[in-house]
């Protein structure tokens, strides 16, 4: 079976995105190759791994990349999951379709709040996922 390239862009690349692409590869990595990118990468947010590993997803292993190291790659799909990636990459050269799906930044968080924030975000992520894909 070929599997379909899933491109999830965000402007870091450190916690929607990252969480998108370890939830796709965890719930449906039989049919998709999932990855992340981001305008601006920086690196993956401790709290994004840390709630993932709470429903049992091990995003550690994954690093925050830029567009230049994804450009080569062919996508059946890229999904921005953030509006400043939508405006920075209205188009993405080879790919099959562009979806964009915005959720909110939880890095945006802080305190008590930040964590329930992720968690949302993964969720929201997790059930988007699963009616698209």
């Amino acid at each position: 079976m070929i599997k379909k390239n899933v491109l999830f862009l965000c402007t870091h690349n450190s916690a929607r995105s990252q969480m998108a692409e370890g939830l796709l590869r965890a719930l449906l990595g039989e049919g998709y190759q999932a990855f992340s990118a981001g305008v601006s990468p920086t690196i993956v947010d401790p709290d994004a791994i840390r709630v993932m590993d709470e429903i049992g997803i091990d995003i550690s292993g994954q690093r925050s990349k830029g567009l230049e190291e994804v450009r080569e790659t062919k996508f059946d799909t890229v999904v921005t999951v953030c509006d400043n990636a939508r405006e920075s990459c209205p188009l993405f050269p080879g790919a099959g379709s562009m979806i964009h799906k915005s959720f909110q930044d939880p890095a945006l968080f802080q305190g008590e709040e930040r964590l329930a924030a992720f968690r949302r975000i993964r969720d929201e992520l997790r059930a988007w996922i699963e009616g698209q894909f």
